[in-house]
């Protein structure tokens, strides 16, 4: 895949995804996507996101400054 942003070439990586939601800090480890190499954009495929939206949707709930899950865990 080519970068958007660069024209560099993409590949595949685990990253961390954080949000900020309503002054709760959410970091999801181990988050598929693709990376430029060049630019270090990141790109989700679409089930990803969708994965994503959920967990973080499960998470609303919880009153905590912070939270830190596994998408690998969460997505099983």
């Amino acid at each position: 895949m080519e970068c958007i942003v660069c024209k560099g070439l993409t590949e595949k990586k685990n990253v961390n995804y954080i949000l900020d939601l309503n002054n709760t800090i959410i970091i999801i480890k181990d988050v598929p996507a693709n990376v430029c190499t060049k630019c270090g954009e990141r790109y989700f495929d679409d089930d990803v996101m969708e994965n994503l939206e959920k967990i973080v949707n499960n998470l609303r709930t919880i009153t905590t400054e912070m939270s830190v899950v596994s998408y690998k865990e969460n997505v099983a």
